[in-house]
């Protein structure tokens, strides 16, 4: 096996540099012909927002690609002086680069634990290459066998349960309180990221109506027009409050925009005790605590949403290692197989081979003694040639499985190649 895994994320380089590093369709096709053209080498580029990684293969006669040479590689695609990007690129080689390949894919190696998404990516790295004919014999398993431990892991773990973010946690919270979402509406005031986010969340949950209101009809425009919501003018934000059943608060205000005064009298009155869930992730915050009741009307903070993300990923967390003995199982049987695949051929031939000498030398002695031997006596000799044969090929085979379980057996059989003369 020939492989490496060469790359940067989150953990080993800022985002201005990963941002410099990004490839879009165009370079990422331009890579992955200069990869195979250039270096001989089937390869796979993997791009996403918290990472850029190169998988390449090469035969086993070659040497491997390693960092220096891959940072002049990436510098020539992106216009990025090499000297900025060693230091922050790692490499894993054989064995380590598929143990690596799948805990990506599984979501392990990611910000959030358990992460989905990136097995797509994943997926789609790899057909793109694929499409290009920029993979080969090893990556056309490597690939493939990743997904499929991405799957295993996520439906043998509880690793993928439960939201993780703070504007996720949300649908947590309002699917204890409600149990349909169809005959509902949300109210969205203001237009913050954060707010975006939730509001993202809530909308796959698909609400009646999704009403929206800001000191800015613009802005408010904007954010409507994002999720097919409507524009309440500012000065309607209490009709908007009677009519909601989820409102997402991030307004930035200065002072809460809801007092409890306000509430009690101009809204709470007029809802006629319907349950009222409040998602206000305004830092200072938009509603008075003191609206909260703990009954008809929930009123939950930035704080509140962040534990309950803080919760889950410690439930993701106390499946990890469950998840980590699935990939070392998984990695331990593919290095195994393929190893197995790259051995069959050569031990095939090396056994051919001493056959071939074998008849060799054994065919004219027979014919020589042709007349002065039993049928007995042929027997014993060929047996004997056969043993010597048997013990002969077993040091160097047994080498060989050694060397694979071990994930090193490239060299040994190219020495194999050599000292037999087997073709490659």
């Amino acid at each position: 096996m020939n492989l490496r895994a060469i790359g940067c994320n989150v953990a080993s380089a800022a985002v201005e540099l990963r941002e410099r590093l990004a490839f879009n369709p165009e370079k990422t096709q331009r890579a992955l012909a200069e990869l195979n053209a250039r270096f001989a080498a089937e390869a796979v580029i993997l791009d996403t927002c918290n990472r850029v990684e190169i998988y390449v293969s090469r035969q086993e006669t070659v040497a491997p690609l390693h960092i220096p040479l891959m940072a002049e590689f990436l510098a020539e695609i992106h216009g990025v002086p090499p000297a900025e990007i060693v230091p922050h690129l790692y490499e894993h080689a054989d064995t380590a680069a598929a143990k690596h390949l799948f805990r990506v894919a599984a979501g392990l190696d990611s910000v959030v634990i358990g992460e989905g998404q990136i097995a797509g990516q994943v997926k789609d790295a790899y057909e793109s290459a694929h499409k290009s004919t920029a993979t080969g014999p090893l990556l056309n398993v490597l690939f493939p066998t990743a997904l499929r431990v991405s799957k295993r892991v996520r439906t043998e773990t509880g690793i993928a349960h439960g939201h993780v973010s703070v504007s996720s946690a949300a649908v947590d919270f309002v699917r204890q309180v409600f149990d349909t979402f169809t005959d509902k509406t949300v109210l969205v005031i203001g237009a913050g990221k954060m707010g975006r986010l939730a509001l993202k969340h809530l909308a796959e949950l698909e609400p009646a109506a999704i009403l929206v209101t800001n000191r800015s009809a613009e802005k408010a425009a904007a954010v409507a027009r994002d999720c097919n919501g409507v524009v309440v003018p500012w000065p309607q934000l209490d009709d908007a409050l009677v009519q909601a059943d989820i409102v997402l608060s991030t307004t930035g205000a200065p002072e809460p925009i809801v007092s409890a005064g306000r509430f009690d009298e101009k809204v709470r009155p007029r809802r006629g005790g319907r349950p009222l869930v409040v998602f206000d992730m305004a830092v200072p915050r938009d509603f008075d605590a003191r609206i909260h009741d703990g009954d008809t009307v929930s009123v939950f903070n930035v704080d509140d949403l962040a534990r309950e993300a803080d919760r889950s990923m410690g439930e993701r967390k106390r499946h990890l290692s469950a998840a980590e003995r699935i990939v070392e199982a998984e990695v331990e049987k593919f290095v195994a197989e393929w190893n197995r695949r790259a051995n069959g051929p050569v031990i095939g031939q090396l056994t051919a081979e001493v056959d071939r000498v074998r008849d060799s030398v054994l065919g004219p002695l027979l014919d020589k003694l042709n007349g002065k031997l039993t049928s007995k006596d042929k027997d014993n000799i060929e047996g004997a040639f056969r043993l010597f044969q048997n013990r002969l090929l077993h040091g160097p085979i047994a080498a060989l499985r050694e060397a694979s379980t071990e994930g090193h057996s490239g060299g040994l059989r190219e020495a194999l190649r050599k000292l037999f003369g087997l073709k490659g």
